[in-house]
């Protein structure tokens, strides 16, 4: 078992930004790699950001290309997402979810774990 939590999210003004983490528990954080979705109301989860095990492999969906940077600190168990420039589209609960299989990084089916989430609101 492995536990998340996220935290960092609130409110920011249209441009800003925000960094989010999320703090794992249990079994070997070393083993899972770890991605960022989210959920805005009515809509379905969708794909943010993704990062390997050791962290040296990334992956971003087009949305969020070039203003998120994902990254991990194995030595604290921890997973941290750096948002810039934010727009209020961004507006969503984010989550952060684990697996240790490399396959469709970009479906929340092929994740294990989850954390609660954190609400982002980004004002215009």
């Amino acid at each position: 078992q492995v536990q998340l939590v996220e935290s960092g999210g609130g409110l920011v003004q249209a441009g800003g930004s925000l960094s989010l983490s999320c703090a794992a528990s249990g079994r070997a954080f070393s083993n899972y790699h770890m991605a960022w979705f989210r959920q805005a109301p009515g809509k379905e989860r969708e794909f943010v950001a993704h990062i390997s095990k050791t962290g040296g492999s990334t992956y971003y969906a087009d949305s969020v290309k070039g203003r998120f940077t994902i990254s991990r600190d194995n030595a604290k168990n921890m997973v941290y997402l750096r948002m810039n420039s934010l727009k209020p589209e961004d507006t969503a609960v984010y989550y952060c979810g684990a697996h240790d299989s490399w396959n469709n990084v970009a479906l929340m089916t092929s994740y294990d774990y989850w954390g609660q989430g954190t609400q982002v609101t980004v004002s215009s």
